[in-house]
């Protein structure tokens, strides 16, 4: 059985919590229910509408949020909804009635956008379509990812990337971006406004990208390494994922200090990737942990 796990997300609303869910709960679809009779068509927001401080709820994409009454605090009862959402979920409780929601196609925007490396292309969605990132390197990789497959049958794909809300391509040499990118624009936006699963929803388990296991993992570490993690997602991985790519952490050679880590999407195979590589990268961390790292490789993904 898939594993759902909830999180509680605060907003700028005091009177609005979010529930974010560790995958997909609807096809990129959004729901707004302001009473129990609205919600005739999702037995969640049914349910939910039995609590008396619920006012309205609204399901979209991963998340739940819920609009309170002024009867109650949220830092009261939140980790009650919270749990109440997960064990729902986890049940096999229904979201919303497929009925009400096969005949409604979502409009979805998705624009093409250059990367510093010439072979890969990044196409930016309005929504989020994953809630970690996925690379695939082959249409055998790409097993759990619908939307990775029937990428791989252009025969000028060569990688994909998956991200928040993108997709960055990289080509083979014998295709020019100028010839394709439409066609595979037009795609892209097509599949995601017909509701089709971008990743299988086990795929978060079976890679070994749930946030459990991402912790689990991130626990493991000694404590520069923990250090230099948290640089990379702080400092480094906003940027190149700007650019249509990702930094992965490695390992850690106390003895050396040199840090190992892995470029994916875009970055990989970039001809800027050494410079960024070594003015950048290795430059950041030699700064903020002065006599503990001397330099910093890299693998492609």
């Amino acid at each position: 059985m898939n594993t759902f796990k909830v999180s509680v997300q605060e907003t700028s609303n005091t009177a609005i919590v979010k529930f974010e869910v560790n995958q997909f709960i609807t096809k990129h679809q959004s729901f707004e229910f302001n009473n129990i009779d609205e919600a005739k068509a999702s037995p969640l927001a049914q349910q939910l509408f039995y609590l008396p401080f619920v006012k309205k709820v609204y399901i979209s994409g991963n998340f739940v949020a819920v609009e309170r009454y002024d009867i109650v605090e949220w830092n009261d009862v939140q980790d009650e909804v919270s749990e109440q959402i997960e064990a729902y979920l986890n049940d096999g409780g229904i979201v919303v009635e497929e009925s009400s929601t096969t005949t409604k196609k979502v409009p979805i925007t998705v624009y093409a956008e250059s990367t510093p490396n010439p072979s890969v292309m990044k196409f930016v969605a309005n929504k989020k379509i994953v809630t970690a990132l996925f690379e695939f390197t082959s249409i055998d990789e790409a097993k759990h990812s619908p939307l990775a497959t029937e990428l791989f049958h252009f025969p000028f794909v060569q990688r994909v990337f998956i991200d928040e809300n993108y997709v960055s391509i990289t080509k083979y040499d014998m295709a020019e971006w100028q010839d394709i990118t439409i066609e595979l624009r037009e795609f892209i936006k097509s599949y995601i406004e017909n509701g089709k699963d971008v990743v299988l929803p086990e795929a978060l388990e079976t890679l070994q990208k749930s946030s459990k296991q991402i912790d689990s993992n991130f626990e493991a570490l000694d404590d520069i390494s923990k250090e230099i993690v948290n640089i990379l997602e702080e400092y480094v991985k906003p940027a190149v994922a700007s650019d249509g790519g990702n930094i992965q952490f490695i390992s850690y050679d106390s003895a050396g200090k040199n840090v190992s880590v892995m470029l994916q999407g875009a970055c990989s195979g970039c001809p800027s990737s050494t410079y960024t590589l070594k003015s950048g990268i290795e430059n950041i961390l030699k700064e903020m942990l002065p006599g503990k790292v001397e330099t910093v490789e890299a693998i492609n993904g």
